[in-house]
């Protein structure tokens, strides 16, 4: 598997394109999500984990929930850097 990602980790938004994840595999932004707001509250996560709020888009790769094979691309959004304005 291979991935590359686009943008700041701490900033309006991040992008990744993944290869290599098998065809068939269900895939969902529910699921993503669900397992982003999970990690959150792990052991040793700072305050601003507390604060920021990931949300993410599946833009390309996966049909009808299942990957087909070819590289997915994700979007993330943090809304509440969004919300405060934040600036690069």
């Amino acid at each position: 598997m291979r991935y590359l990602t686009a943008g700041e980790s701490h900033g309006p938004r991040l992008t990744a394109i993944i290869e290599g994840v098998p065809a068939g595999l269900s895939l969902t932004a529910d699921y993503i999500n669900a397992e982003l707001k999970r990690r959150q509250g792990g052991y040793g996560r700072g305050a601003r984990m507390k604060i920021e709020s990931d949300q993410v888009e599946i833009t390309s790769g996966v049909r009808r929930w299942t990957d087909h094979g070819r590289s997915e691309s994700l979007s993330m959004s943090q809304i509440s850097i969004i919300r405060s304005g934040w600036r690069s």
